[in-house]
């Protein structure tokens, strides 16, 4: 049994000794092993906690995006079912509901999908193990805590899970595995995943720091106002140390910030106000925080109108992009994550399950479900039992199977 970190109270009790299973591996299985150092951690390659910090806490664009995705992700309808039925009242469905006693199966999912797009690693803990096999709980853990440890073969042969100055290691030698490591498409890494945020890495800095400019604007009034140019009585331009810093000092105090906007100003002798305007590359900066927001969408998949993005005419109105979005975007994903979660359940169940999104709950899709469904309907060539597999749905079962009197 995993380490208890968050679930109910008491000792831990002692794991069962675990069978010995036969594990296949690639040939390259021994290089990658090589390159990345057996039997000792092996790190993530950028540091995820100042990515998220920049890109998701500190960058509304970034924020918006992720939350959009994992939170319709999550409530994305799943169906449960084998190779003969699909199941309204399973055990894998009642785990799912209600995963922990902190959450429920939209929040579980949600931030599954949150870290899997910040970080490109999602690590879900079972966490002690029912009569039938299942676990007692399941718990989402955080990717930028969890290092993995590779074997002799190149496949992870534990987890570490540190938390300040404590490590809980994780064995990924037996069956089952007390982890499920869902991880994204990286072309460079063999054992952690490439997160969106990275490859979006440069717009988030090109928007950040257009937002801070922006704040400096509205500190200093919200434009370059001018400049004082100062001609003394012999015609120098040099004031003193202790008048400049007078001026200075009843600017900041009585001239400057929003508070004191449009404040009228009393010049002394020698002091001439020159008023200045935006220029042109000033009046093409918030077009450049548009365009970096447009590629924070792109590199998650998000249509800029829905996120309020202006200059995008991509799709011709916003039911169009949602469908995009949920087409191109949502389904991939909460396809991809609950056919790992199905399987990695199906080891600790000890029968194959499956999980998938059922299309027919999802209301940005009943158009085309409609329209999908009449054209299978309509087709006479086809028998019911190949109308029932052109929709995804299971065989029915031998006694729900029409009769000749019926």
């Amino acid at each position: 049994m995993a380490l208890r970190l968050f679930g109910r109270g008491g000792a831990p009790e002692p794991a069962a000794p675990a069978p010995v299973v036969e594990r296949k591996s690639s040939a390259t299985g021994r290089v990658v092993a090589l390159a990345s150092g057996s039997g000792r951690v092996a790190w993530s390659p950028r540091d995820t906690a100042s990515l998220t910090r920049a890109g998701f806490t500190n960058n509304p664009v970034g924020f918006r995006t992720v939350k959009l995705i994992a939170e319709a992700a999550a409530a994305v309808p799943l169906v449960c079912q084998d190779a003969d039925r699909r199941y309204e009242v399973h055990p894998v469905l009642d785990l799912l509901r209600r995963p922990n006693l902190g959450q429920g199966r939209a929040e579980l999912f949600e931030a599954l999908y949150g870290q899997l797009l910040l970080t490109g690693n999602g690590y879900l803990e079972a966490v002690g193990e029912n009569d039938g096999g299942l676990p007692d709980e399941l718990h989402v853990l955080r990717a930028d805590r969890m290092a993995l440890v590779p074997g002799e073969d190149g496949w992870p042969v534990a987890f570490e899970y540190q938390v300040g100055g404590r490590k809980t290691r994780f064995d990924m030698t037996g069956s089952p595995d007390p982890i499920c490591h869902i991880k994204a498409f990286h072309p460079q890494d063999d054992h952690y995943g490439l997160s969106p945020m990275q490859a979006a890495g440069v717009a988030v800095d090109v928007h950040n720091s257009a937002s801070a400019w922006s704040k400096a604007l509205l500190d200093n009034a919200a434009r370059p106002s001018g400049a004082m140019v100062y001609k003394g009585a012999d015609g120098q331009g040099v004031m003193s140390p202790e008048q400049f810093e007078r001026l200075q000092s009843e600017i900041e105090m009585h001239h400057q910030g929003a508070r004191n906007a449009g404040r009228p100003m009393l010049l002394e002798g020698g002091l001439d106000w020159k008023p200045m305007g935006f220029s042109p590359s000033d009046m093409e900066f918030h077009q450049t925080k548009d365009a970096a927001a447009r590629e924070i969408a792109l590199a998650f998949g998000v249509p800029p109108m829905l996120l309020g993005i202006p200059g995008d005419l991509t799709y011709a109105n916003y039911a169009e992009a949602n469908r995009a979005f949920y087409r191109l975007t949502v389904l991939p994903l909460a396809t991809r994550v609950s056919a790992a979660v199905a399987w990695w359940l199906s080891e600790h169940l000890g029968a194959e399950v499956d999980l998938k999104p059922d299309l027919d709950q999802i209301p940005a899709l009943s158009d085309e479900r409609d329209q999908h469904w009449r054209r299978v309907a309509a087709a006479d060539f086809l028998t019911p039992a190949e109308k029932r597999a052109a929709l995804g749905l299971p065989p029915l079962a031998p006694d729900l199977l029409p009769t000749a009197e019926g």
